[in-house]
């Protein structure tokens, strides 16, 4: 008998061990599948000549108790209440407040973009930013000024219009 004509003959009797430690049908048949695929993925493991049937008992064995753990940290939720409490919902205006400023940023002078990107975004202090710009530290600090005062006034004024276009 083949490695994996020996696992396939061993389904019935996981099925009956799955069935005796979650005690529902149809979570036992998924625990026997996952057993399956992980013995299956794992085959080149198994040592020929040793005991497929205890393997594939501990598998199971270890699958099972891994949900339980992992189950163990969840909540059911089952009306959403919980998830209501801890997350909160995207808005519309956040979306459009970000495609407002992506806008008003790409009309930005390049050197002013890549200024602020340097110091606003990723960090660098206006000495790094400068030499990274091959510029002195007092131009970095002008453009990045230039650039914060830009963008301010562009989102202010897109902030006053509403959609028909008028303050």
């Amino acid at each position: 008998m083949s490695v994996e004509d020996d696992l396939l003959a061993q389904v019935t009797n996981l099925r009956a061990f799955a069935r005796s430690l979650v005690r529902d049908e149809s979570r036992a048949d998924d625990l026997v599948q996952e057993t399956i695929l992980k013995a299956w993925s794992n085959l080149s493991t198994f040592k020929q000549g040793s005991n497929m049937r205890a393997w594939l008992f501990t598998i199971l064995r270890n699958t099972f108790y891994s949900e339980m753990r992992k189950n163990r940290r969840e909540v059911e939720d089952v009306d959403g209440h919980y998830a209501a409490q801890v997350s909160e919902k995207e808005t519309q205006a956040g979306i459009m407040d970000l495609r407002d400023f992506n806008t008003a940023f790409s009309t930005l002078p390049a050197d002013q973009r890549e200024a602020l990107t340097l110091v606003g975004a990723s960090g660098f202090s206006y000495e790094e930013a400068a030499a990274v710009c091959g510029c002195a530290v007092g131009t970095m600090k002008s453009r990045v000024n230039r650039a914060r005062v830009r963008l301010s006034a562009m989102l202010d004024e897109e902030a006053g219009s509403d959609d028909s276009g008028q303050p």
